[in-house]
């Protein structure tokens, strides 16, 4: 009886201890390179610009190996991501690397520490608090959920009347502070009071 075939291996590139794994490639999109993405990050407006570099994850007789491809663009077509890299000009160059993994390297991870810049699962958990005349300051409920949306991302608060979604732009969330465990909203009139519904999730159409 004939062994198996083994199969091909794949090790992780040598892109330094810090490095992080943030995607997948995993079918063609189109004939000009684009590249459909599987994403393995809560910050893909922060990892996946203009610019970025990523090394790849491929078996050792790819000829893809020891490579790092360069994003030119990034476009999402029906909320998924698709990828266009300088490397990857046509169809045919995109069906040769489909199914490598996609990492950033230490320098990459560092620069993008950025103010402002948070993992889904440090804001989840989080008291949400709006600002009083006063000066104090009153609990609205408690961050449950973040949803990624190519527009904005969302923050689910759960609150004793259902769950409020809550557009996660400075103008409405000014402030977020983890060592007090604190995310400060300024929302519009309305949002967390006939805003949720018994179903547990916001009434888009309260006040209207």
């Amino acid at each position: 009886m004939a062994d198996a075939p083994k199969r091909a291996q794949a090790p992780r590139p040598a892109s330094g201890a810090g490095s992080l794994r943030v995607g997948r490639l995993t079918k063609p999109h189109g004939l000009k390179g684009g590249v459909k993405l599987e994403m393995f990050t809560d910050n893909p407006d922060l990892r996946f610009v203009p610019g970025a570099k990523f090394h790849l994850q491929v078996p050792e007789d790819s000829p893809w190996f020891g490579q790092t491809i360069e994003l030119r663009e990034l476009r999402w077509f029906n909320s998924m991501p698709v990828g266009f890299f300088a490397e990857l000009p046509d169809r045919t160059a995109v069906e040769s690397i489909v199914r490598a993994i996609l990492w950033i390297d230490e320098d990459a991870v560092a620069a993008g520490s950025e103010e402002n810049a948070w993992y889904a699962h440090e804001l989840v958990g989080l008291d949400v608090v709006q600002p009083r005349e006063d000066g104090g300051t009153e609990k609205l409920g408690t961050v449950a959920e973040v949803q990624h949306f190519p527009a904005q991302d969302l923050l689910a608060v759960q609150t004793p009347n259902g769950v409020v979604l809550v557009p996660f732009v400075e103008a409405i969330v000014p402030s977020v502070d983890l060592e007090a465990g604190i995310v400060t909203m300024t929302p519009p009139a309305g949002l967390f009071g006939d805003g949720a519904i018994e179903d547990g999730t916001q009434n888009p159409g309260a006040g209207a």
